[in-house]
């Protein structure tokens, strides 16, 4: 006890001991992921104040410059990728991509690749594959021979199951190369390849309406400008407040043209500070835009709905994308409230309604078949559910859209039991050698059959529907996954179909990370490194944070945040005596 009391660290006045001997390569892959991480710049190595803090720390380190700090991110990167090669190479199901440009700050053009799968696991997984530098000309051939040649990069040009992209025109012609490259490997000849972002037609429809209704807007838009205009102006609305007896911290917010959701956060905000705005009207002279009751009955209905429209865009622009069977009954709901409102006894509110269908109408079927089959998919919903939207949309044909629904099911399950059977068959005829030529395929096919002959499929939907209160927070590609012995190929065919992106939205998020990475501050940085940045951030962290991107105030904040915490937390680990 003397002995160590006496070597002992925690022992008052006794001698600490001599560092250690720091493993450079180490020490310098731990900077390089700190880097990638807290999005710090390469010259972070060569600060002065951050190599005094090391040298104070162990007097052993051997500083390196921003050169080599870049090159071993890339290296990183370059294990990185290869880690997930072999991850995609291994994963039981096919890959769903979103693909879209981006223009930097820098005027640079880049295009986005990302994959979404269900891995080995029973996960969703989303996963950057490449943002590379995309110069000019951007036609569907260019963007068509880039995204085949990074599918070639990666190995997974057999693998790719569906493609979504937004309504640009450029991108119909370049799906439809693509899928002429790749119809051998796709699925049903490629029948399911392209899927439409239903955020952008959520936005094409909805734009459609407030260009009707942009005149009946005015007044509020004014009123949140003029109290918004000056700290006068927004005290004097707070006294208002008081004397109303409303005690909130919400307040007024202006739209954003670019931005159509906003409108609706604008409108229920200036419907909740009604009596408020009445009452500033009464004691402020200026204050001349201060709307009728026509006119705030016309506001409220605006909101009603557009509201629907809000949850659902809510929905689909998560940091994390949710599977594709809650599309289904969103999109239906849309249909339905559109349907509610036509014959509004508001003119202009009959005019938006009509605009807003005619837009929904022109995208429903290009979107439909897959949203119905991700929602038969789901055991809380089937063709149960299907058959009740159906019938509350039109009776009349509620019979014919089943039927069609059901008929692309049977085909694409089809093509899944062939490639399970030809599978099993090439597998068999190496270790069956008893079963007579030219049989193998069947007996291959009536092994996957039940003892009442009965598919999978009929097995599955035969069955009866769970009970939604139940099982609400159920993850369904969980059900799939412990349910494959029961429905082997159907269970295949469901994780790919969940995990079907109906959005951009990834590709957008990588593109929001992209500009902090890429900002006026760091706008030298080489294409090869951006990406490097860019990817192995993704592979590391993935989206969990996009969906604060958008509410922090200060770049240089995020930036100081992430500095120290880096530096701090390396010289605890590393370098303390």
């Amino acid at each position: 006890m003397n002995r160590h009391m006496r070597s002992c660290e925690k022992t008052p006045g006794s001698t600490p001991r001599i560092s250690r001997k720091v493993d450079m390569m180490v020490f310098r892959e731990m900077i390089a992921v700190a880097l990638v991480q807290h999005n710090l710049p390469y010259s972070f190595v060569e600060y002065e104040r951050i190599r005094e803090a090391f040298t104070y720390a162990n007097p052993s380190i051997e500083f390196w410059s921003r050169n080599t700090a870049a090159f071993d991110v890339y290296k990183i990167y370059e294990r990185e990728k290869i880690k997930l090669k072999e991850k995609l190479a291994i994963i039981p199901g096919r890959i769903c991509l979103t693909t879209d440009l981006w223009r930097a700050l820098t005027v640079e053009s880049y295009i986005c690749l990302t994959a979404h799968y269900v891995d080995v696991d029973g996960v969703l997984k989303t996963k950057i594959l490449s943002f590379c530098a995309f110069p000019p000309p951007h036609s569907g051939v260019a963007i068509a021979m880039k995204l085949s040649e990074l599918l070639k990069d990666w190995g997974i040009e057999k693998k790719v199951f569906t493609l979504t992209v937004d309504n640009a025109s450029a991108n119909d012609t370049m799906q439809s190369i693509l899928k002429r490259k790749l119809q051998k490997d796709l699925v049903c000849s490629g029948e399911f390849f392209h899927v439409r972002c239903s955020a952008h037609i959520l936005n094409l429809i909805v734009q459609d309406g407030l260009e009707v209704i942009s005149g009946a807007l005015e007044k509020i838009r004014e009123t949140v400008k003029y109290v918004k205009g000056s700290e006068t102006r927004e005290n004097l609305f707070q006294n208002c407040m008081d004397t109303i007896g409303i005690q909130t911290e919400a307040n007024l917010v202006l739209d954003v043209s670019t931005r159509w959701n906003s409108t609706y956060h604008m409108l229920s905000r200036a419907i909740q500070f009604k009596d408020v705005l009445r009452s500033l009207a009464e004691v402020d002279r200026g204050y001349k835009s201060f709307p009728s009751a026509v006119e705030w009955e016309r506001a409220e209905l605006i909101c009603d709905l557009l509201k629907p429209f809000a949850e659902i865009t809510k929905l689909i622009s998560g940091s994390s994308y949710p599977t594709a069977n809650v599309y289904f009954m969103q999109v239906w709901a849309i249909k339905c409230w559109l349907g509610d409102h036509d014959d509004s006894h508001d003119r202009v509110i009959r005019e938006m309604v009509e605009d807003m269908t005619e837009k929904y109408d022109k995208y429903w079927e290009d979107f439909s078949d897959i949203l119905a089959m991700a929602a038969v998919l789901d055991p809380r919903l089937k063709f149960s559910a299907l058959e009740y939207c159906y019938n509350i949309l039109n009776p009349l044909t509620s019979k014919e859209n089943l039927t069609h629904v059901r008929d692309k099911m049977v085909q694409l399950f089809g093509a899944y039991k062939r490639t399970t059977c030809n599978v099993a068959a090439s597998t068999s005829q190496s270790s069956r050698k008893d079963i007579p030529f030219g049989y193998d395929g069947f007996y291959s096919y009536f092994s996957q059959r039940n003892g009442t002959g009965k598919s999978p499929l009929d097995m599955y939907l035969e069955e009866p529907v769970l009970d939604m209160v139940s099982f609400r927070d159920m993850d369904v590609i969980a059900y799939w996954k412990n349910n494959v012995s029961r429905f082997k190929e159907l269970s295949s065919m469901a994780c790919d179909i969940l995990s079907i992106p109906i959005t951009t939205v990834a590709s957008e998020s990588a593109f929001s990370i992209g500009s902090r990475v890429l900002n006026k501050y760091r706008s030298c940085l080489l294409p090869t490194n951006v990406q490097a940045l860019l990817c192995t951030r993704n592979w590391f962290r993935g989206f969990q944070e996009v969906g604060n991107i958008h509410i922090l105030n200060s770049f240089i904040i995020v930036n100081l945040y992430g500095f120290w915490t880096a530096a701090f937390r390396l010289i605890a680990r590393f370098f303390l005596l």
